[in-house]
């Protein structure tokens, strides 16, 4: 909003220049998805021991590891078809 205030441009160029952008591009997020799960293969195997924590943990490693731009509910959607 501040750079709306003091005039910066466009709501899309503002969020654009500042980084800002939600991460939604599948491709970009399923391999940010396979570095984690080969980065963690112990929270991998306690998910699939039915540990459900294990599974919010490798969200989190996710969204760590795209500097919380990633779309939380893709993730979610993309972990979990990995993880099958």
């Amino acid at each position: 909003f501040e750079g709306l205030w003091e005039g910066a441009g466009e709501v899309d160029a503002i969020i654009e220049a500042r980084g800002l952008r939600q991460m939604s591009d599948t491709g970009e997020l399923e391999k940010i998805i396979d570095d984690v799960l080969a980065a963690n293969p112990k929270s991998v195997e306690e998910f699939r021991a039915g540990k459900e924590k294990a599974f919010n943990a490798l969200v989190g490693q996710v969204m760590r590891a795209s500097k919380g731009k990633a779309n939380p509910a893709q993730v979610n959607d993309l972990l979990k078809a990995k993880l099958q």
